[in-house]
């Protein structure tokens, strides 16, 4: 089965960047069906982004790309606020989670 290990993570302060990856152990099928999602403390895990739509709250700021050579989804992060703390995961069908990777902006 395939899995999805994300990196990329760590701590910044508001405004910097970030670039999350997520890498497929496997082959997956099609990369356009992965997704980003992020669960901060206390909240229930929401998604951030796929390929075709983001999340009102971080359009204009992240962006979602793929390398199929690298069977790999990044996620850019610009222009990061506090709100933005969380675990980020990626998921690919058919219920695929990969472990997760921290980010945290400070104010």
């Amino acid at each position: 089965q395939v899995q999805l290990v994300e990196s990329g993570g760590g701590s910044v302060q508001a405004g910097g960047s970030l670039r999350l990856s997520c890498t497929g152990s496997g082959s997956i099928e099609n990369l356009n069906v992965v997704g980003w999602y992020r669960q901060a403390p206390g909240k229930q895990r929401e998604l951030v982004a796929t390929m075709i739509s983001y999340a009102n709250s971080v359009k204009g700021r992240f962006a979602i790309s793929r390398d199929n050579a690298k069977n790999t989804v990044y996620l850019q992060m610009n222009s990061l606020k506090p709100e933005d703390t969380a675990v980020y995961y990626c998921s690919a069908p058919p219920g695929i989670w990969g472990q997760g990777t921290q980010v945290t902006v400070s104010s």
